[in-house]
């Protein structure tokens, strides 16, 4: 059977595969490697979009297609009958945990108004001193899965207080539903959005839940950018009132037009909470593990189930 995966060095950081297993290189849809036939393992791009969900009607013997990144939106409803969709959940946690915690000290600490500064030559003690800080801070994370997980344990050594939200509530590891966010949100000093986005979640965090949070509070969206609806961030954050630091928006790339880039109170990203030096080596690691699982017909890990 044939294997498609996106990058070069990927065929060496798979590990041994069994025999009959052949790996190529497709980067691109347009310049494929070979035919089509027997290509039964695909890894798509990472972060590649709905545009290339259109190869999967061009691969007739396609069993699995297993994503880089942890999302998996662009994909979910567009797989053909018998074929199993798996995202790389767990690959991605120590990379955007540290995007959040050093979003979180970023903006407490006040650094984007000291690099503005900096590029002015401008000792700006005056006006930013004393900043915030986050030892105390009360944490609400939203989206308890592996990479809140991971949030919570960067942040434990701060001596911050933690409530975390899931889909459903689990009292037994003190985790809130969703539905509670309305009670839970007006004792936060720091939101940090990790949910996945499906149809529950497109626009969770809307007017409402923005004026929900208390006064000087700090919103972090490392999850996708239509989480949140973009006109709703913008009236908020134009108020002064909270602050936010953004991973992700709605539309990406952001218009140059958009308000939110020249807000003082926003920190932006360019949705490279996971895109760091390490991503290959572990994303390929549970590549190689998937693709033995498949060849010895072991039940695979980290299937797409309702869009999580």
């Amino acid at each position: 059977m044939k294997v498609w995966i996106p990058h070069p060095a990927g065929r060496d950081l798979v590990g041994e595969l069994p025999p009959g297993v052949t790996v190529e290189v497709a980067e691109h849809a347009d310049r494929l490697p070979s035919a089509v036939a027997d290509v039964r393992f695909w890894v798509p791009p990472f972060l590649s979009g709905s545009d290339a969900t259109a190869l999967l009607g061009e691969l007739p013997d396609l069993e699995v297609v297993q994503l880089l990144s942890a999302g998996a939106d662009a994909w979910v409803g567009r797989m053909p009958d018998g074929v199993t969709l798996c995202d790389a959940r767990g690959v991605h946690d120590p990379s955007t945990a540290e995007w959040v915690v050093t979003a979180i000290l970023a903006q407490l600490r006040a650094f984007p108004a000291f690099a503005r500064a900096q590029a002015q030559r401008q000792w700006a003690y005056e006006g930013n001193a004393p900043t915030d800080e986050l030892t105390g801070k009360r944490v609400l994370i939203v989206g308890a899965g592996s990479i809140g997980t991971a949030v919570r344990d960067r942040l434990a050594p701060f001596g911050v207080s933690f409530t975390l939200v899931a889909r459903s509530a689990r009292p037994e590891q003190s985790v809130h539903a969703v539905a509670e966010l309305p009670r839970l949100l007006p004792d936060a000093d720091v939101v940090v959005v990790l949910v996945p986005l499906t149809d529950q979640t497109r626009g969770l965090i809307d007017k409402d839940f923005l004026a929900a949070m208390p006064d000087g509070a700090l919103l972090v969206n490392a999850a996708r950018g239509p989480v949140a609806r973009t006109d709703a961030l913008v009236a908020e954050l134009a108020t002064g009132r909270i602050s936010a630091a953004l991973d992700v928006t709605d539309p990406e790339p952001l218009p140059a037009e958009s308000p939110l880039w020249t807000m003082p109170n926003v920190l932006l990203t360019p949705h490279v909470a996971g895109s760091v030096r390490g991503l290959l080596p572990r994303a390929y690691r549970l590549v190689g593990e998937q693709v033995r699982r498949f060849a010895a017909g072991e039940p695979l890990t980290n299937r797409v189930v309702d869009g999580y």
